[in-house]
């Protein structure tokens, strides 16, 4: 199956869904990686402010980070292949790029994010 690597900017956790003013965008994005690994694609995430050796070690993401500085992440790559950088990209980009069948996010029910205070373990 599919590896889809994401190279995410500097963030104070791993995934941006922390702290007292989280991006939507990560939400929403957060929520796509979790369905397509339910579809059965392995993803791996990497934060430049906690994973540097991950952007040094991948030729293709040093290159990148080498010409545009930060402002080429996210990055997206699948099965090495760059996919997108500079923006987060739709669920239905990922279903396509991935080869599984895309399905409309369900409506949120709530959902159970780590707020500031709260025992948030990056200490936003």
């Amino acid at each position: 199956m599919a590896v889809l690597e994401i190279y995410d900017p500097p963030m104070c956790c791993s995934s941006g869904v922390c702290g007292p003013a989280v991006n939507p965008a990560l939400i929403t994005f957060a929520a796509d990686l979790e369905w397509l690994q339910g579809k059965g694609v392995e993803v791996r995430r990497f934060n430049l402010a906690q994973e540097p050796a991950a952007f040094a070690a991948n030729p293709l993401v040093k290159e990148k980070l080498a010409v545009s500085l930060i402002a080429c992440l996210p990055m997206i790559l699948l099965d090495d292949r760059l996919m997108s950088h500079s923006v987060y990209p739709s669920r239905r980009e990922l279903a396509v790029w991935a080869g599984v069948e895309y399905e409309p996010p369900a409506a949120p029910a709530g959902l159970d994010l780590p707020m500031a205070g709260g025992g948030s373990q990056c200490g936003c």
